[in-house]
């Protein structure tokens, strides 16, 4: 591995495990949440246990997200432009927050400050591990010795091939957020309906699919999988669940006995995300042959 010749910098929308970060040498912008009249996470709320957040979802809590701030962005770039260092920022999805346009702000504010220094938005239109799966290989490129314009770049390019595969065990949070009608809901709940979702081009989240029950809906993650995958030697997959430890670890045998020799890491789906996907949420990660 050479010297990496600028700083990459990304948000807790990827579901990365802290570990991740510090091996990597990654600076981390956290989104915030609210839940029961107190702020977690973000700039400076509490933090909370990602099986604790899922316990109070379960028992009926209703939290709502917040994105970063331009000024919050600004405060985490500008340390390292007034070290000298160039950055490449990886953000959470346009389509899902407006946590991509804020680093823009934030990035034409401090390149007038900082004429000499560079600073690259990459709008990753990814989410959750998604998102993981897009800065491991962006930071990879990064560790080869590729300059910051080289791996942008590479970036902008890798990211059509990003393949988000979800399912939710409970329609109502996709009701909250306006993915489904409240018909929908009620009446996929009562025929135990479970929705398989993607993230597209865009950057948005929309069903592609529905299956009966969940095991079809975990299987059916691994149709798409089957079709789509260009996994190469080296390539990784992840999975991320909302507080679905075994149905994730059945996925992943699933993969390892189709797909055999590839990494594959597991984590949980952040709050973040998990207020709009719900407990129950299952995802697979992979590069595909389009998303």
């Amino acid at each position: 591995m050479e010297k990496r010749l600028f700083e990459i910098i990304t948000d807790s929308s990827s579901d990365l495990p802290e570990e991740y970060f510090h091996q990597h040498n990654l600076e981390c912008i956290k989104l915030g949440f609210l839940m029961e009249g107190v702020s977690y996470e973000g700039e400076d709320g509490a933090s909370m246990e990602a099986k604790a957040f899922y316990a109070k979802l379960r028992s009926g809590a209703m939290p709502s997200t917040y994105q970063v701030t331009a000024e919050a962005a600004k405060a985490h770039f500008e340390k390292y432009l007034a070290a000298g260092k160039d950055i490449l920022v990886i953000a959470f999805s346009s389509g899902l927050s407006g946590t991509e346009g804020s680093y823009r702000v934030a990035a034409k504010e401090l390149k007038e400050a900082y004429p000499d220094r560079s600073i690259a938005v990459v709008d990753s239109l990814c989410a959750s591990m998604g998102e993981g799966l897009f800065v491991d290989y962006v930071v990879k490129k990064a560790d080869s010795g590729a300059t910051l314009q080289e791996t942008a770049a590479y970036a902008e390019a890798l990211k059509p091939y990003m393949c988000h595969y979800f399912t939710v065990d409970n329609l109502f949070h996709l009701k909250r957020g306006g993915r489904v009608s409240a018909a929908t809901a009620v009446v996929g709940s009562v025929l135990n309906i479970k929705p398989v979702l993607h993230v597209d081009d865009v950057g948005h989240l929309v069903p592609v699919s529905k299956t009966m029950g969940r095991k079809k809906s975990v299987l059916a993650l691994m149709k798409y999988m089957e079709q789509l995958q260009t996994l190469e030697e080296g390539d990784p997959v992840f999975i991320s669940h909302g507080d679905c430890i075994e149905d994730a670890e059945y996925l992943a045998e699933l993969v390892k006995e189709r797909f055999p020799g590839h990494e594959i890491r597991i984590n949980y789906i952040g709050p973040v995300i998990g207020t709009h996907a719900g407990a129950g949420t299952l995802a697979l990660f992979f590069k595909g042959k389009h998303r």
